[in-house]
Parts: C-alpha cells; sequence; structure tokens
C-alpha cells in the first residue's frame, strides 16, 4: 500500500490517547518523527478546543486543530484564529437541546470551544460515564452553570458547535436519534457509544480534513486517518488511507483500509511508524 502521506488526522479518545487519556512516550517519538519529515499532524477530535490536552496543542511542529467533529479548523499557531467553521443555528441548537433533554441524559451545548453542563448533571456523571478518566475529562474540562439552555443563549454569539447528550438507555438515545434526524440534515454521531452528537449539517471529520488539505495545498488522497468511533467513519471513508484501531467499532473496521493494533497499544503511533516513517512494527 504505497501511498505519500503528507497530513495525519488523528481522534483522540480510543485512538491516539490511551484508556487512561495518556499519550505513551512511543507516540510521541512517532509523532515527532513525523513532523519532522515534513507531514501535517493534527488533531481531530469531537472534542472542543478547551479539552484537546495542552501537550498536544503545544507539541512542537502541530499547529492546527479539528474541533467539535469538524465544526471548526483552528490555526493555533496564530493565536488560535479561525481558518473555517460551520456552525449550528441558536434557534436550532436550542430546539434540539430541549428534546434531548425530554429523555433521561446529561445534555450539554458546545460555544466557541467551551462545554457548558448543567450542576446537577456534572454531580452526577458517574452514572451516564462508568469509565474514570472519561468521567474525570468531562469535570476537568467543563463549564458548570444552573441552567444550558439559558448558557446557549448567553454565548450563541460565540458560534453552537454542538449538542451532545449521554443517555442511560439505549433505547431512548436511538429514539431521539430518529427524532433529531427527522427535525433536519443534521449531523448526528458519537464516541462514546451511549452519546448523540448534533452538528450542523454536512459537519464531519472528513470534510474538515479535505478543507484543511486545501487550504494547505494537500490532495485527498495524501492524508492519513486513524479513528475508533462512529465520528471517526467519515474521515476514515475519505483519506487515501484510513486506519482503524483494533478497539474500534466493527463498522469503522469495514471503512478502513488497515487496522492496526489498540490504543493501549500505540497502534495509531504503530500505524504511523509503517507507513510514513518506513519502519516495520515492533
Amino acid at each position: 500500500m504505497e501511498k505519500e502521506i503528507k497530513m495525519i488526522g488523528l481522534d483522540l479518545d480510543g485512538t491516539l490517547l490511551d484508556s487512561r487519556k495518556e499519550l505513551s512516550p512511543y507516540t510521541r517519538e512517532v509523532l515527532a518523527e513525523a513532523i519532522e519529515k515534513g507531514v501535517t499532524v493534527l488533531v481531530a477530535t469531537g472534542r472542543p478546543l478547551y479539552g484537546v490536552p495542552g501537550e498536544l496543542l503545544d507539541f512542537p511542529g502541530m499547529r492546527y486543530v479539528l474541533t467539535a467533529n469538524g465544526a471548526r479548523i483552528i490555526d493555533h499557531g496564530d493565536h488560535d484564529r479561525i481558518l473555517w467553521e460551520q456552525v449550528l443555528p441558536e434557534k436550532e441548537a436550542a430546539d434540539i437541546l430541549r428534546t434531548l433533554q425530554e429523555y433521561d441524559t446529561i445534555s450539554e451545548v458546545f460555544c466557541g470551544g467551551q462545554g457548558y453542563i448543567r450542576r446537577e448533571d456534572y454531580e452526577r456523571i458517574d452514572q451516564y460515564v462508568p469509565a474514570a478518566p472519561m468521567a474525570e475529562y468531562i469535570r476537568r474540562t467543563r463549564c458548570v452553570v444552573e441552567n444550558v439552555a439559558r448558557a446557549l443563549e448567553e454565548h450563541k454569539n460565540d458560534g453552537v458547535d454542538k449538542v451532545q447528550a449521554i443517555f442511560r438507555n439505549p433505547e431512548e438515545q436511538e429514539e431521539a436519534r430518529r427524532r433529531v434526524e427527522a427535525m433536519g440534515r443534521y449531523a448526528v454521531s458519537g464516541a462514546m457509544g451511549n452519546n448523540l452528537e448534533i452538528n450542523a449539517p454536512d459537519v464531519n471529520k472528513g470534510n474538515g480534513l479535505v478543507k484543511l488539505g486545501q487550504l494547505l495545498g494537500i490532495r485527498q488522497e495524501e492524508i492519513m486517518a486513524c479513528g475508533d468511533g462512529s465520528n471517526d467513519i467519515a474521515m476514515i471513508r475519505m483519506a487515501g488511507l484510513g486506519v482503524a484501531m483494533g478497539n474500534a467499532t466493527e463498522a469503522v473496521k469495514e471503512a478502513a483500509d488497515y487496522v492496526t493494533e489498540t490504543n493501549d497499544e500505540d497502534g495509531a503511533a504503530k500505524a504511523i511508524a509503517k507507513f510514513v516513517c518506513g519502519k516495520e512494527e515492533r
């Protein structure tokens, strides 16, 4: 599989980060080597900007960040200048939020790179997110408010990146998905299995990577993407080289050109070492 890779888009949770939400020394080493070769390496995440770990925002040579499933492309190397964005209209976001709040959920809004969560929900995160590292990430990165709908109204001018809901009941999750999809051509995905992430129409990581490639003069076939969840499928399908993690869902693996090892086995770094750095997998 001979491809010249000039850009690599990397999901975070379940992909670049291990189960403890950490970046391994080997992964740091491989990222640095790819950057040294002149490859544009960037995070392509469902997280808002303020949810991206500082060690990646400040990683030498990693200039660009694709956040909120592709709703924003940010030049972190130029004072977080927004190169491109496609956000939800505030009224539509409010309608989506009201619909999701009819269910047993933790419902959040993300405006201007910041996530807002209701205080009551913040205090019961563990009931919806059993994985301790993910629950801790949410606690660490959210702004706690008394009313999420009011926060949406107050911060609408920052741009509504996305609306998210985390469910306890799979049947309610599926019903809510159908209702939201019937409301408009929204991009509905999820990274945690029990969540829904709602973005503006046509927003996905694949379109985001292709758009950044156009801005940088990089062709679609020169892009590599690594991911594990449903919100990664578009970029894995659209990339010249789509890589699924060993821990990815079956749908992601079916969309991929190559399946690497799990995120706890440095799978993303091993794929980069193989296809970009020309090294045998260790």
